[in-house]
Order: structure tokens, then C-alpha cells, then sequence
């Protein structure tokens, strides 16, 4: 799916490009980086206080806070995904080479809120180039200003 996108091969290089995209949109970055097994959340091929995995990578993690409206976060696995967060709405699974446009889709107006009446619902849609769309529900009691702002109707 992530085809279209220029290939992040590693944690630190999807770190780097979101970056870039921050200093694109004047945006304020924090990153806190996890190395080893022992430190990641996710720690399916490290045995218990392992610090490498199975196959001897040190594998890396990190999550980003990016400052600015809407509040977003990034957590970057070495798995080849990130988990994004956008004013609370999780989108889970997300191509890692994906994050950068993901990115510049919200910051860069494209992202939007789709509601309709029935069934009802609202969902955070973020368009990417190509056919790629991201869509997830928003909880009722989470429509931020943010997303009101960037509401259309179904």
C-alpha cells in the first residue's frame, strides 16, 4: 500500500522525515527513542530481559509528539508501522513509509471529519496520494475544535 512513498527503511529515518515535515509546517517536535528488545512495547521475538532480538537486531522505537493544532503523535515500531495519533482518534497500523503523507495530509488541510445520520457517526478521514485513505470512528464526546472546524456532512 505504501508503494507511493519514498521507503523509510528504518525508525530513525521515519524520525527524519517526520522532521522534515515539522519544520515544513513550523511545528514543534519531542521525540523520545526506545532501543532494545527489553525497552519496545512490543516485544514478540525478544525473550524476557533480552536486549537484541531473536536474530541479533537492536531494535528501535519511537514516539513523537508534534506541537501545534491538532495534537499529534506518532509512535514508530520497528516493525515497519507506526501507531498515529490525531486529537485523540488512533489509527492504528499505518505503513511507516505512509507517515510522512499522512502527515502533510493533516497539517496541509486534506484530513477532514465525515458525518452522517445514519447509521450514525463521525469519522476522521485522511486522504493520501494515490488511493490511500485512512479512516477512523471518533467517539462522540471527541469532536475537538479541530475537527469541527474540518466537519462535512455525508
Amino acid at each position: 500500500m505504501s508503494g507511493t512513498h519514498p521507503h523509510l527503511p528504518t525508525t530513525e529515518a521515519a524520525v527524519t522525515a517526520v522532521r522534515e515535515v515539522a519544520r515544513a509546517y513550523n511545528l514543534e517536535v519531542t521525540v523520545t527513542d526506545d532501543i532494545g528488545a527489553d525497552q519496545t512495547s512490543r516485544r514478540a521475538s525478544a525473550g524476557a530481559f533480552a536486549v537484541v532480538d531473536a536474530d541479533g537486531a537492536l531494535p528501535h522505537e519511537a514516539f513523537i509528539e508534534l506541537g501545534g493544532v491538532p495534537a499529534v503523535t506518532v509512535q514508530v515500531f520497528p516493525e515497519d508501522d507506526a501507531r498515529i495519533t490525531v486529537d485523540g482518534v488512533v489509527f492504528e497500523d499505518v505503513p511507516r513509509d505512509s507517515v510522512p503523507a499522512f502527515l502533510r495530509s493533516v497539517y496541509g488541510g486534506m484530513a477532514y471529519v465525515k458525518g452522517r445520520f445514519f447509521p450514525p457517526g463521525r469519522w476522521l478521514v485522511v486522504p493520501l496520494p494515490g488511493d490511500e485513505t485512512y479512516k477512523e470512528l471518533v467517539p462522540r464526546a471527541m469532536l475537538s475544535p479541530w475537527m469541527s472546524r474540518n466537519f462535512r456532512s455525508a
